[in-house]
């Protein structure tokens, strides 16, 4: 049997001292010793020949359990080549994503055939002349592992011992890589902190200012909180309205396994006879198959809206004054910005202002507060909205509508925004799910937000404001980048390609060739999650099922894991038993799986052999509302803001002075958008593809099919400067309409 490195570390230095002295053993030990020897060659040749047609090897054939973002799945392997995806029978909405797409991504030209190194650093990092400005432009050489992995190790030191550890920043975040805990991020930053930490990422471009602005309003994220059981809607719910929010296409995948359980509740929602509408610039699939009834609007304008019928609700005595009394602070400030009273000078925010905003008329603006005003009614916004100049604003306007309507906490009515994602409104089993390793303490404290990384290569030791906190960027000389594509994130991307050049190094640690490790000076191959073990949990929410992710095929080229890469960097560093704490990555997911809710359900070899486990969900989980606990006893159950209720007003906020962000919800018009358009300019929309996780899936031949822009007639807008948001609402709209569309 061979000896693996748990084991040989276990064995200590009394075992291999007793093994060394073998040969002073007497001679009928010796021999009895050495038959057993011969013996334990015989058994040792027949486990390599079993492991030559194990799962996972390059011999295999059979089929194995596995799970990924787009679904759990049993793969079928002939001669270790994955041939086909049969989705489990847990997956109530399989999708080509996972039928296809995952066998394409697998074997798809782009992969990285083995560790690379761009021609002029490796021929110049002796001296430091490594020519970063060709950076995208020329050719890699493919090197040995031993040689990447040296370049990095030495980058990763020399940065450390020239700049402090500061100088290096990660740039990976999200764990959207793959659906189990070795997630590279995650890894990178436990290899990291043992060096002494980075400088890091801060916040997401998924919610970055909805998660920032929403603690302080409702005390909570709420951008990745669980939403009101779908049963609650279902009986409850009179409308429901989507504000920018498309759950029937981004519910599609999620950031552990999606097994897609919202589609058959959202189906039952609808024929339950709840009205959808749909505020969007565009019809989604969500309108398509909810019937919902379109209301078109100018993108970013949403703030505008809300206020507008915010005030309606005021001027006709509609709004809720034992909720804003008992639940809300701050509503005196809010009502006098309504009213055209604040100090900022603004005109009250009738639907007739709203109108020439948003390209909605003034009827129909009154006509929707008094529908929600009327009816059992449940907003659910989309992460889309905040995506934008003054995103915190529409969030913020939306809550205090809600506020006014008085119906936050009720079943099936208030405010949620993560309706979209995760199988929001799917009960929660309240399950411990599998975890993965510790990232340690990170002693660096010096932040970029995620939208800033030109802003910050160009200017170290600038000041900036993040979530009300001044800080100042580090000086950056090398960036680490695995599991993450940060050359799609920034907003110029030109603007980037020129800010590396201050950088010495960048080490991008993927599957695939992207525009990150296009423009690496290291590229570091990493197995696909087909290619390794790990483990996952069903449902961002939910959590009622956790998944075996068995290695389906051996690793493509000479990608090695996550895991082993940075277990063997952590070795060139002097931290690697740190890192692996002496065990294996076999030994993290069973240790994941016994702390975990399912343990105590079933012992985890039998679950590694089933490939699955479901758990039982509580039955209160069907009749929970989100904020019912605050709405049924604010005073037992306050909520974390400062003032432990509902803030329309911060004072919080005031006190931070800041320029862009008002202390309550305001209109503030964005740099960018048809209302303040040049004469030739178009907004455009650009939606979550029905066929991708962000870039993923854009290298998977059979869906790419499907993603390319098709032009079904001519696009009938012309070039003429619109005179005010309502006139361009109408060049917009006649684009839209026109039939150029995306498949």
């Amino acid at each position: 049997m061979s000896t693996t490195r748990r084991q040989w570390l276990k064995t200590g230095a009394t075992g291999a001292a007793g093994l060394a002295a073998g040969s002073l053993l007497p001679g009928a030990l010796k021999d009895a010793m050495a038959a057993e020897a011969a013996e334990g060659a015989t058994g040792a040749e027949a486990a390599a020949k079993a492991a030559a047609s194990a799962p996972g090897s390059a011999g295999f054939t059979g089929e194995v359990a596995h799970a990924t973002h787009y679904g759990p799945f049993i793969g079928t392997v002939k001669n270790g080549r994955l041939e086909k995806v049969v989705p489990q029978a847990s997956d109530k909405r399989p999708t080509p994503m996972l039928t296809e797409g995952v066998i394409a991504r697998t074997y798809d030209k782009t992969r990285v055939a083995g560790p690379m190194v761009r021609k002029s650093y490796l021929e110049g990092f002796r001296t430091g002349k490594t020519k970063p400005a060709l950076r995208g432009k020329e050719p890699f050489v493919q090197v040995s592992w031993d040689v990447a992995l040296g370049l990095t190790a030495k980058a990763i030191l020399d940065t450390i011992e020239k700049h402090g550890n500061e100088g290096c920043f990660s740039s990976s975040y999200g764990g959207w890589s793959h659906a189990g805990i070795f997630r590279p991020n995650v890894l990178q930053g436990r290899f990291f902190n043992l060096l002494g930490g980075s400088s890091m990422t801060s916040g997401d471009y998924s919610a970055g200012a909805g998660q920032i602005i929403m603690p302080l309003v409702l005390g909570d994220l709420e951008v990745y909180s669980a939403q009101t059981c779908w049963e609650q809607v279902a009986k409850h719910t009179e409308v429901l309205v989507f504000i920018g929010s498309d759950p029937n296409k981004n519910n599609r995948i999620e950031y552990t396994v999606a097994d897609h359980e919202m589609f058959p509740n959202w189906e039952a929602i609808r024929k339950a006879g709840v009205k959808c509408i749909s505020i969007n610039p565009q019809r989604t699939t969500t309108d398509e198959v909810m019937d919902a009834e379109w209301v078109p609007i100018i993108p970013n304008t949403d703030t505008a809206l809300f206020l507008a019928m915010s005030h309606h609700l005021l001027v006709t005595n509609r709004w809720n004054r034992d909720f804003i009394q008992q639940y809300t602070v701050g509503f005196d400030r809010f009502r006098a910005y309504l009213e055209g009273k604040d100090a900022d000078g603004t005109p009250a925010k009738t639907p007739e202002w709203a109108s020439r905003i948003t390209g909605i008329p003034a009827a129909r603006i009154r006509q929707l507060a008094d529908l929600f005003a009327s009816k059992r009614t449940q907003l659910a916004g989309s992460w889309a909205i905040q995506r934008a100049h003054h995103g915190e604003m529409p969030y913020w306007a939306i809550v205090n509508f809600a506020c006014m309507l008085g119906n936050i906490g009720l079943p099936g009515q208030g405010v949620g925004f993560s309706w979209h994602y995760g199988g929001g409104g799917t009960p929660q089993s309240g399950a411990t799910p599998p975890t993965g390793l510790s990232q340690g303490r990170n002693s660096v404290k010096k932040i970029c937000p995620a939208s800033r990384i030109s802003e910050m290569l160009n200017n170290p030791g600038k000041e900036f404001t993040h979530n009300g906190s001044r800080y100042t960027y580090p000086l950056v000389k090398l960036i680490y980048n695995a599991g993450n594509n940060f050359m799609s994130h920034q907003q110029d991307l030109n603007e980037l390609i020129r800010a590396l050049q201050k950088v010495d190094t960048v080490v991008v640690q993927d599957c695939w060739w992207t525009a990150s490790t296009r423009w690496a000076d290291i590229v570091l191959p990493a197995t696909t999650t087909v290619e390794r073990n790990d483990i996952s949990s069903g449902g961002t929410y939910n959590i009622n099922k956790f998944y075996a992710m068995k290695q389906v095929v051996a690793p493509v080229g000479e990608a090695l894991d996550d895991f082993e890469i940075f277990r063997r960097l952590a070795e060139l560093c002097g931290v690697e038993l740190g890192f692996t704490e002496g065990m294996e990555p076999m030994d993290y997911v069973q240790a994941a799986y016994e702390k975990s809710s399912a343990a105590k359900i079933m012992p985890f070899e039998e679950f590694w052999e089933k490939g699955v486990v479901t758990l039982p969900t509580p039955e209160a989980a069907h009749s929970w509302v989100r904020h019912g606990d605050f709405r049924a006893d604010p005073v037992k159950n306050p909520l974390h803001t400062p003032s432990g209720r509902i803030e329309m007003y911060s004072a919080t906020i005031e006190k931070m002075n800041l320029p862009d962000c008002p202390p309550m919800p305001k209109w503030l018009e964005p740099a960018e958008y048809l209302g303040n358009a040049k004469k030739g300019q178009l907004h455009v929309v650009s939606p979550h593809p029905y066929m991708r996780l962000h870039s993923q899936m854009a290298n998977a031949e059979p869906l790419r099919k499907t993603l390319r822009c098709r032009p079904a007639s001519r696009c009938s807008s012309t070039p003429r400067t619109p005179k005010s948001a309502a006139s361009a609402m109408a060049i917009w709209w006649s684009c839209t309409t026109s039939g150029a569309r995306w498949w």
